[in-house]
């Protein structure tokens, strides 16, 4: 899923691109055909990004008809939806699921997204006022939230992920934010005390705008990223077998058909006290949820994530975190077992890996004492919400496409919707053949100074990924 930060990220990057020009627009797979001719030719006024919505306003303003200026384009990417801006020249294809195609000021603009539609503008403000608080849109409450939050009986874990309360939100945010706030999934919103609820606004600002600088989901502190080491480097509990503060369990279950990660070391499930409020049946409803999740607890094994892969050696340290392929290349590195068939599945491939010595990889018992000693500093305050500040220091496309490749990620990490011919190039290994910028020369991407020439670290203070940060200082 396209999360809150990349939308912003999309949103930006085509205010600086498209925003001004008129463009011919076609819908190549014919799903957006009336739209396309409605917005044909039209100025695009403006971009708005609301959490995982973006609203492309199109019309020339001094027209006299309203109706000319009422064009709203209303677009969600979904699960892995792109809205890429090339060179006229050098842009791919269209495919089976491109619904808009723009071109003109030697730009070609390709968009692909679960909801492409055609609204008005007193559809798109009845959106905006059903959408939550997005802690990237300046005019962002949080006191308007907690009057919300304060009042629900939703668990805080379906809370974070309901877009009518925290716009932009997606489940490995969630997973990140509720454990660096303390917070146990399952905990009721009406049982959290407004300090609880602060650190949950503040971590959510704080990560989201890291997101949107880098261009990744990356939730780890990077003084503290050197102290847990791999493969905590980057997300703390989302697809973890173990908690790398405590070194306890991570603790995995279904909550509305989406997976929920906690420690309940460090994430407690607080017992609610009993008051004349709550009813016999409240009561009964919390005691057969918790005994339903309960039955289906499982161990969990860390998965091959494509929302967010894992360094290589992070996942050398879980060989269920390798693929197929990668297993048996470390099996025929090491040596098959006697017996296992090339065919073999993937569980026993595993099994085999491990009997093969890759758990040896494994934190040795003075780096568990260190990130178990290790202590977070308090949060110095909460950051403004918005990202207007923010935008001079935002890795172009191209910049967060090298950052996941230094990490050892592949470029498709989180669905990333922005796209150029210039992250083409870095997917491919190199510039694409006959690549060039878009003649327009806001059309380009932003083309980092002297002092920018290495791409920006998540935490906006140094140049390096975390990962060599990590190698650089170990012992």
């Amino acid at each position: 899923m396209v999360e809150g930060h990349g939308v912003h990220r999309v949103a930006v990057t085509h205010r600086r691109a498209l925003v001004g020009k008129r463009f011919a627009a076609t819908s190549p797979n014919g799903r957006f055909e009336q739209g396309a001719r409605a917005i044909d030719g039209e100025p695009l006024r403006k971009i708005e990004a609301i959490g995982k919505n973006l609203f492309y306003f199109y019309g020339d303003a001094s027209a006299s008809n309203r109706a000319e200026t009422n064009k709203v384009v209303h677009v969600h990417f979904g699960m892995s939806g792109r809205f890429g801006v090339f060179a006229a020249d050098t842009a791919p294809e269209v495919t089976a699921n491109t619904r808009l195609r723009l071109e003109g000021h030697g730009m070609v603009a390709l968009l692909s997204a679960m909801t492409v539609d055609l609204v008005d503008e007193s559809t798109y403000l009845a959106k905006k006022q059903k959408l939550g608080q997005d802690p990237l849109r300046e005019d962002a409450c949080p006191d308007t939230l907690w009057s919300k939050f304060s009042s629900s009986r939703k668990s805080v874990g379906l809370a974070l992920m309901d877009q009518n309360m925290f716009a932009g939100v997606g489940n490995i945010y969630r997973a990140e934010i509720l454990y660096k706030a303390g917070v146990h999934p399952d905990e009721r919103c009406d049982s959290i005390a407004r300090e609880t609820f602060d650190a949950l606004w503040f971590h959510t600002v704080e990560l989201m705008q890291r997101g949107f600088v880098n261009g990744s989901i990356l939730t780890v502190d990077p003084e503290e990223a050197l102290v847990l080491g791999d493969p905590w480097t980057r997300r703390y509990v989302y697809n973890q077998k173990t908690c790398g503060r405590c070194r306890g369990d991570v603790r995995v279950w279904d909550m509305a058909n989406r997976t929920v990660y906690a420690c309940e070391t460090c994430q407690p499930l607080r017992a609610r006290p009993t008051s004349p409020e709550i009813s016999k049946r409240e009561t009964a409803e919390t005691v057969a949820t918790r005994k339903e999740a309960k039955k289906k607890n499982k161990p969990f094994v860390p998965f091959v994530s494509h929302c967010a892969p894992d360094s290589e050696r992070a996942a050398s340290m879980e060989p269920s975190r390798l693929t197929v392929a990668q297993l048996k290349a470390a099996l025929t590195e090491r040596g098959w077992p006697k017996g296992l068939k090339k065919t073999a599945r993937k569980a026993e491939l595993v099994e085999a890996v491990l009997a093969a010595g890759a758990s040896s990889l494994n934190a040795p018992p003075a780096a568990a004492a260190a990130a178990a000693a290790y202590v977070p500093p308090p949060p110095l305050g909460a950051p403004p919400p918005g990202t207007k500040a923010l935008e001079p220091r935002m890795n172009s496309a191209r910049e967060a496409a090298r950052e996941k490749l230094a990490a050892g990620e592949k470029g498709n990490v989180e669905h990333v919707a922005l796209a150029d011919d210039e992250t083409r190039a870095v997917a491919a290994g190199g510039r694409a053949p006959g690549a060039k910028r878009a003649r327009d020369a806001s059309a380009a991407p932003r083309t980092p100074d002297a002092s920018e020439k290495k791409p920006a670290s998540y935490d906006g203070t140094s140049r390096k990924s975390t990962r060599a940060r990590v190698e650089e200082r170990a012992p």
